[in-house]
């Protein structure tokens, strides 16, 4: 396959990392500003794999192929990959190998004049990393439902995260009622409990459980029974994939291949919420709901935002940049400073002060 010829830049756009709602937002918003520019825009399929690919994977992106139902889609319509690190890459016979130079060459071969990574911090390290070496003009779009990339109030998908899991809670709320049960919902948020936090005020939950602060089953079941006390007969329970076990161990299952993620750890706490107040409890695990929803009309307007100023960014000259969000605005920041701040939950911040202003319990 030749890649096809335009006078101006060229610029290629890739996603990388976990899939979320929004990123389709960003590569339509780069594909107007870009045209805008009379500049051409190629779609890298599958991350970075669509690089290692001979003949590489790509589709050009014209405004024809990004209308206003693109900006609805959950997911990415280029496809991504959170596996296979360019550096150490797994061989079929166990092996590791470093292609980052087919990499590179890859993106030679399509001639671009510089590349717009999606991605949180995993995927900014590789693609920095291959910039650097390769020599080539790179920005950086900051996704993730996590929430956790330094240097930026808000990522593209972690508004959609938190609206999944407060109409989880809306749900479970009456069917707990009905039932006299305690229902725990266990979301997705890593190591940082930014979902759980925003998730569990505005769904009305009882008990939020962050990795970020510590617990104990007692705390747990006193505002259980404080709740039962005001002739409530059900409770909410919000927790976090990243909390650990009294133990202090992570709850995680092994995949297909032995990979090893997040999840359990919410039938854990549910059983011992059961044991220590007696009641019936109920555990829902949302796990990759929080990523497949059409976008929420914020993210749509972080993404749109972003994707312009990744763009601007490219016409100005400015590179191995992250666009982010700070104080109701769009922002450029070095995209080492984002990757080395990681942003977890601020104890003494805002939301950690309502929930408990609104008599919500951490478990401490």
């Amino acid at each position: 396959m030749t890649a096809p010829t335009k006078a101006g830049k060229r610029i290629g756009i890739l996603t990388s990392g976990g899939d979320c709602a929004g990123l389709n937002a960003v590569i339509r918003a780069v594909v107007h500003r870009a045209t805008g520019y009379g500049w051409q825009v190629l779609g890298i399929k599958e991350g970075t794999q669509g690089l290692l690919q001979r003949p590489v994977q790509y589709q050009t992106l014209d405004l024809g192929s990004v209308d206003g139902h693109m900006m609805r889609q959950g997911g990415t319509i280029l496809g991504t990959t959170n596996r296979g690190d360019p550096f150490a890459y797994p061989m079929p016979d166990g092996t590791l190998k470093d292609r980052s130079d087919e990499i590179i060459g890859g993106y030679r071969e399509l001639g671009l004049d510089a590349l717009i990574g999606i991605g949180g911090d995993g995927s900014f390290a590789i693609l920095h990393k291959l910039a650097q070496k390769g020599g080539f003009p790179m920005v950086g779009v900051p996704k993730t439902i996590d929430n956790d990339l330094g240097k930026t109030e808000v990522s593209v998908g972690y508004d959609t995260a938190v609206a999944v899991a407060v109409e989880a809670l809306d749900r479970l709320q009456p069917t707990a009622a009905s039932h006299h049960r305690v229902m725990v919902l266990e979301v997705m948020g890593r190591d940082a409990g930014h979902i759980a936090l925003a998730a569990g005020i505005a769904g009305g939950a009882d008990v939020i459980l962050i990795p970020e602060i510590p617990y104990s089953i007692e705390s747990i079941a006193a505002k259980i029974q404080d709740v039962r006390n005001t002739g409530r007969n059900f409770a909410l329970v919000v927790v976090s994939e990243a909390v650990k076990t009294l133990e202090g161990t992570g709850v995680k299952k092994v995949l297909q291949g032995g990979e090893k993620r997040y999840g359990g750890i919410g039938d854990y706490i549910g059983e011992k919420i059961a044991d220590a107040t007696g009641a019936e409890t109920r555990v829902t695990v949302l796990g990759h709901v929080q990523r497949g929803s059409m976008p929420s009309p914020r993210d749509r307007l972080i993404a749109s935002a972003f994707g312009v100023h990744a763009v601007d960014l490219i016409a100005e000259g400015k590179f191995n940049r992250m666009v982010a969000w700070s104080n109701r605005g769009v922002i450029d920041v070095p995209i080492t400073e984002a990757i080395e701040h990681y942003s977890c939950v601020e104890l003494d911040g805002a939301l950690v002060k309502t929930a408990r202003g609104l008599n919500i319990s951490f478990g401490d």
